[in-house]
């Protein structure tokens, strides 16, 4: 008989994010196959690494090798899904750790989640590869720009935004150049680069892919209609959002932006989930926003969405995505 394997759902982290780091890590309890598996949420945070009992304590992690104590064994990780928004678990720093201990994990490798999670670094890679992105101007702390270069280079409005973070926070519209160095340093808040970015019209759409061996999927779109000036907190985790799966376009842009996505998984060299942020101008040719290695993993997440609208199980998916990893470790 099978040992069941034991997997840690990882989230907290040292940002602003942990408020959805630890609801996705609720979705992800539910997902996953305990069945299968021995289910349990590791804490990751500056202060604390701790696993979740059933019982609701936490008990300490053993850096050396993520290993807890429960009662009077001391137990081992087989697998971590990583479900951290933003440092450590986003930016690479988690999987080079992971990687020095040799425990398999669910998103991408060290290098590819540094890159995708350097907003403005990971757009001009991918431009060099054809994907079409905003034009914008990259700051880091310290550096000023005059309110009158930024309208010359990029118009108004514009988005201000940390470079390297997600869920919204500290991002701005501006719409007067008047409010460009308020933004700046409200997106210097919340991380150490800022991007001013160029405002695109269009219809925002998002797009889940995993590949795993012998399979790829790629997910229905999601179109994300919102009567806020833009895609912000509110509209993602307090309801004042439409997110329609799959998402009113034809069936050849639809299957145009697909096999985009599934381009830049590979060009990226992606792993396990990820998530890729578009917009639609009226051209017709999208533009990349973003990509997220680590996406929202709660009930009405994206992900879930376009699982459930592709006729998919959402455990079957999780399955594949540790298996295909644990399978790995075997054949080494």
């Amino acid at each position: 008989m099978r040992t069941r394997k034991n997997v840690a759902i990882v989230a907290g982290g040292d940002s602003s994010e942990i408020v959805i780091s630890l609801k996705s890590a609720e979705g992800l309890y539910s997902f996953i196959d305990k069945d299968k598996y021995n289910v349990y949420i590791a804490i990751v945070k500056k202060g604390e690494w701790a696993v979740v009992l059933p019982n609701g304590e936490h008990t300490p992690i053993d850096k050396n090798d993520f290993s807890f104590q429960e009662g009077d064994e001391k137990r081992h990780f087989d697998f971590a899904y990583i479900t951290i928004h933003g440092t450590p678990g986003e930016d690479g720093r988690l999987q080079g750790y992971f990687d020095m201990i040799g425990m398999p994990y669910s998103s991408c490798g060290m290098l590819v989640s540094a890159l995708t999670f350097n907003k403005y670094v990971c757009n001009h890679y991918l431009q060099d590869f054809g994907i079409r992105i905003a034009d914008s101007i990259h700051l880091f702390r310290g550096e000023r720009i005059a309110d009158e270069e930024v309208v010359n280079r990029l118009g108004l409005p514009l988005f201000v935004k940390p470079d390297d973070g997600g869920s919204s926070f500290g991002v701005t519209k501006v719409k007067e150049a008047s409010g460009i160095q308020p933004a700046i340093e409200k997106a210097f808040r919340e991380g150490k680069e800022v991007i001013i970015e160029r405002f695109v019209e269009g219809t925002e759409v998002t797009c889940g892919c995993y590949k795993v061996a012998g399979k790829e999927v790629v997910f229905p779109l999601t179109e994300v209609v919102t009567e806020n000036e833009f895609f912000d907190f509110d509209a993602k985790y307090n309801g004042q959002v439409s997110e329609i799966t799959p998402a009113r376009l034809s069936e050849e842009l639809t299957r145009k932006i697909q096999q985009e996505t599934s381009r830049i998984y590979d060009i990226l060299g992606a792993k396990g989930l990820i998530r890729v942020d578009y917009i639609i101008p009226r051209d017709g040719e999208p533009v990349l926003l973003e990509i997220n290695t680590t996406p929202g993993m709660t009930a009405t997440s994206f992900i879930p969405q376009q699982v459930r609208a592709a006729g998919l199980d959402i455990r079957e998916v999780m399955t594949d995505i540790i298996e295909n990893e644990l399978n790995k470790e075997t054949t080494k």
